[in-house]
């Protein structure tokens, strides 16, 4: 398995459990059995360019995302993103390694 698959693979199922859905649900809404959604999973076949958009249109993603992922997201969401998750950490480190004297 490549590196890019091993990234898909990983982003798909990112992309599913975030959604909320089970293979089998994806699956039904893929309009495509379990075993499907679970082989292109588990790296024992790869999605046709159909498939890969019928995946990307039931996760409400873009294509793109399965391969690298957050390439949709906005500005202003990766923005908060980072506001939320990296600036009140930083902001903790500068803080307590230069205090006030």
């Amino acid at each position: 398995m490549n590196s890019f698959q091993s990234e898909f693979i990983s982003n798909l199922i990112y992309y599913r459990e975030k959604k909320g859905y089970t293979q089998s649900t994806l699956a039904a809404v893929c309009g495509c059995s379990k075993g499907n959604i679970g082989v292109i999973e588990s790296g024992k076949s790869t999605p046709s360019f159909e498939m890969i958009l019928k995946i990307a249109d039931a996760l409400e993603i873009h294509p793109a995302d399965l391969f690298l992922r957050n390439t949709s997201n906005t500005y202003s969401e990766n923005l908060s993103f980072f506001e939320q998750k990296f600036f009140p950490t930083i902001k903790d480190m500068i803080t307590s390694q230069f205090k006030e004297k």
